[in-house]
């Protein structure tokens, strides 16, 4: 945890940052819908996936994860960062999506079909990268072009940052994952969102969690690879 806190000026800086979120947040409502509307009306796109989760951040939230970030930020001696100006090109999960699917392999096509279903109205800046732990699962992703970061927390996504191609930039997170990496995220969000668990035997439940998801996802990637060569 950071060991600084945050004197009353940066509190007020952070507030004042709250308050233009909260000022635009009918654009994050906007593009929400835009980007939903994208995904349900691709017909690449709509086979591939089980459904589509999606959320707008809530302020107090924002404000959380705001004095984190500066509280570390003061304990690594490095500036914040965050200005009124770049708020809502640096934070960008204030409108978040997860696309939830069936079984690994279907990435490959998942991701082009993804990145073209926004290609009209939004410009892919970020990604995808892949956060995994899993060394089969890695260099999967290597494999089809997907660059990959390593997770020590046992978290399992591919990730993709999106920009409003209008004159005011907003952007957007995409989360591309299997359902059984839902469970696991579900599971680890609920014990270690925002401060970690200190309960050591939840912790290490969590991980074996992780591990009996990667056994599940091979599994399911090998039923329908036997299903496609007609075994």
């Amino acid at each position: 945890m950071p060991k600084n806190r945050l004197t009353a000026s940066e509190k007020r800086v952070i507030d004042n940052l709250v308050s233009k979120y909260e000022k635009n947040r009918h654009q994050f409502e906007r593009i929400a819908g835009e980007v939903n509307a994208a995904f349900t009306a691709s017909p690449a796109l709509t086979p591939l996936i089980h459904s589509v989760r999606w959320r707008i951040k809530d302020p107090d939230h924002l404000r959380s994860k705001l004095s984190r970030k500066w509280c570390e930020a003061k304990d690594k001696r490095r500036g914040f960062g965050i200005t009124d100006a770049n708020l809502f090109q640096k934070m960008n999960d204030l409108v978040g999506f997860r696309v939830l699917h069936l079984y690994t392999r279907q990435t490959k096509a998942l991701n082009e079909a993804l990145i073209e279903a926004l290609s009209e109205g939004y410009k892919l800046i970020e990604g995808p990268s892949a956060r995994t732990w899993d060394d089969e699962s890695r260099k999967y992703f290597q494999t089809i072009g997907i660059n990959t970061t390593a997770s020590e927390t046992m978290y399992t996504s591919i990730h993709y940052v999106f920009q409003t191609r209008s004159v005011t930039k907003f952007t957007c997170e995409v989360q591309l994952r299997t359902l059984s990496e839902e469970l696991w995220g579900e599971v680890d969000h609920a014990f270690n969102y925002p401060e970690p668990s200190s309960n050591v035997a939840c912790v290490e439940q969590i991980k074996v969690l992780a591990r009996l998801i990667s056994a599940c996802s091979r599994l399911v990637d090998s039923i329908y690879e036997t299903r496609s060569r007609g075994s």
